[in-house]
């Protein structure tokens, strides 16, 4: 019997599936109830997802807004809990609507029990969104 990956090793794995374009697979890393949260979230986007499903949602159409092509910058820091991370990471790529570059930096704080993600806490830079993302969802907003 093989021991579950580490929070680390499960989010370098996370980052080379988000590379490929698996969000099936990113979102298979997760534990069916991972709480994942989204402190500096800007209205119109979530603050929290709860359940792999939400998630699933949530994550269905990042492809079709992101090209991610490379993460540019990823410390990952072992923290008191064995089973809690924190990374820092860049993501470079293009947005896809439009073609100009992407470009964000993020900290997660992890934890992760028996190979899945439970908590996942996204501290994205919501000014850093793309123009054509926001106008996207103020056109969703407003739709409502």
């Amino acid at each position: 019997m093989t021991d579950p990956m580490t929070p680390a090793d499960l989010f370098r794995h996370g980052l080379r599936l988000l590379l490929a374009k698996d969000i099936d697979g990113w979102v298979a890393l997760s534990d069916d109830r991972v709480l994942v949260e989204f402190p500096y979230a800007p209205p119109g986007y979530p603050r929290r997802l709860t359940g792999r499903a939400e998630l699933a949602a949530y994550l269905r159409d990042y492809p079709a807004h992101i090209d991610l092509r490379d993460v540019a910058h990823l410390e990952i820091h072992e923290t008191a809990d064995p089973t809690t991370i924190v990374a820092e990471w860049r993501g470079t790529g293009r947005v896809v609507a439009t073609g100009a570059p992407y470009d964000m930096t993020y900290v997660v704080v992890a934890t992760a029990h028996d190979g899945r993600f439970t908590r996942y806490r996204d501290y994205w830079n919501p000014l850093a969104i793309p123009d054509s993302m926001a106008a996207e969802q103020t056109t969703a907003r407003s739709a409502s």
